[in-house]
């Protein structure tokens, strides 16, 4: 299995998804891939991120998994602690990322981003 990731942002805005397919590609030829994936969905994805868009045509067309969410099962929080080292819980999705049940974040993501001081006006 080989895997690939898309970068999308600068320093202050930043997302990122990973994608993994059983025949290796050199990076001129993943290029390629994503360009073209990225002609087609432009200017019409629906997706929350560019890159998004592009790994599901990236999945749809050219047999990659787009690693998402979806494909979660366990995730555990690490410490140097043994006492605070614990599964945490794992929401059920559906494919396209947003919870049915319980989900109060009207769809909305939360991001994080590094500003410094002189820059927060």
């Amino acid at each position: 299995m080989y895997f690939y990731e898309l970068h999308e942002g600068d320093d202050d805005v930043y997302s990122d998804t990973l994608l993994a397919h059983d025949v290796e590609f050199d990076e001129d030829q993943f290029l390629e891939l994503v360009l073209e994936a990225r002609r087609d969905v432009i200017a019409t994805f629906e997706e929350d991120t560019l890159v998004e868009a592009i790994a599901n045509e990236l999945q749809r067309r050219h047999g990659f998994l787009h690693i998402d969410d979806a494909q979660l099962r366990v995730a555990v929080n690490v410490s140097r602690e043994e006492s605070d080292t614990f599964i945490a819980r794992v929401e059920e999705t559906r494919r396209d990322g947003y919870d049915d049940e319980d989900d109060d974040s009207g769809g909305y993501r939360t991001m994080f981003v590094d500003v410094d001081g002189d820059d927060a006006r």
